[in-house]
């Protein structure tokens, strides 16, 4: 297939290059040429996909694959510049499009809204609506041709938010006995997807020609944050001790869920269906979920594969002093 990549030099983007080029795919990348230079055997045409698109005049795909829409405004006005010249339009989104999460979600779910459906500011308030507003653009062009991709949390090497990496690397580097602090409890589920098994997936579904709108991640229960956790210690081959804490005891301390504590999310009726999120529709389409052993095995080698300066978790988890002073905390209150 000749695919035409929105993005592709970062993170889902840049595996979805490696996989396409694996598999003998033509690929063409559009971006501004800021986060890296495109691999070899990829042509690159430079633009802004907020202003300049004449870098896409001339070309003709049977797929692209937007890795970065975040503003319906542009989302349409790029599915309209490509309508005709594509085939097919796969557009990757979030499950954070659900109107909420007190239940789990299937693909059927009512979505999110917002009344300032024109705004330009992506946050906490506005990232699901406005992804749910740029999957209707592109159906609305689109229609039988779209195929929209809803991952969980999306994982792996090269991830800039360090929210799964965290935890790899701060219990690779516990000395034996050290005590690391884990928030919530053992049993607490947990979804994601690794970003080599979501580029899979896309490149599968182009290739059998499927359409529609697809939730992707693991099956729910698959994974704990105990096992997450166990399988950090069994693939560095540390033996820290776990020092679990509730989470709203966390937050009492002025720790954030999801930030401070990757991962873990308060047990309220806000959050308790959001690592329950229905997946049985990508796993009848060819959905394969790769064991959390590799995905961990191949984040934590990358990690140390950066410079020391880029090896820093200032992103997201907690420092090691401020950890300490928690933990600190924990003991003088009994807190648990």
């Amino acid at each position: 297939m000749k695919l035409l990549i929105i993005g592709g030099t970062r993170f889902v983007g840049r595996h979805l290059v490696v996989a396409a080029l694996a598999a003998g795919h033509q690929v063409t990348l559009f971006n501004r040429g800021r986060s890296a230079p495109a691999p070899d055997g990829v042509t690159q045409r430079l633009g802004d996909r907020r202003g300049d698109l004449s870098a896409l005049g001339g070309g003709r795909w049977d797929a692209v694959i937007d890795t970065c829409g975040y503003l319906p405004a542009e989302v349409a006005r790029m599915a309209a510049h490509l309508q005709g010249r594509v085939d097919r339009y796969v557009f990757v989104s979030s499950v954070s499009v659900y109107a909420g999460a007190a239940t789990p979600n299937d693909e059927d779910s009512p979505l999110g809204v917002i009344d300032d459906t024109d705004t330009e500011v992506v946050d906490g308030r506005t990232y699901g609506p406005l992804k749910a507003l740029c999957e209707a653009e592109v159906t609305r062009r689109f229609g039988e041709a779209a195929l929209v991709l809803r991952p969980g949390l999306i994982v792996g090497p090269f991830d800039p938010t360090q929210r799964f990496t965290y935890w790899p690397a701060r219990v690779a580097r516990a000395a034996r006995g050290e005590t690391v602090l884990a928030p919530g409890v053992p049993q607490a589920p947990l979804q994601w997807i690794d970003a080599r098994d979501l580029a899979a997936f896309a490149l599968r579904a182009l290739a059998d020609e499927t359409s529609g709108t697809f939730n992707l991640a693991g099956e729910p229960g698959q994974s704990t944050m105990g096992r997450l956790l166990q399988t950090c210690a069994e693939v560095a081959g540390t033996q820290p001790v776990l020092r679990w804490a509730d989470v709203a005891r966390l937050q009492a301390l002025g720790l954030q869920p999801w930030s401070d504590l990757p991962l873990a999310l308060p047990d309220d009726d806000e959050h308790r269906g959001f690592m329950h999120t229905d997946v049985r529709r990508a796993l009848a389409a060819g959905l394969r979920i790769q064991p959390a052993a590799q995905t961990v095995a191949d984040t934590l080698a990358w990690h140390r594969s950066l410079p020391l300066a880029q090896q820093v978790l200032d992103k997201a988890g907690l420092s090691a002093t401020r950890e300490a002073a928690v933990l600190s905390a924990l003991d003088a209150t009994g807190g648990a």
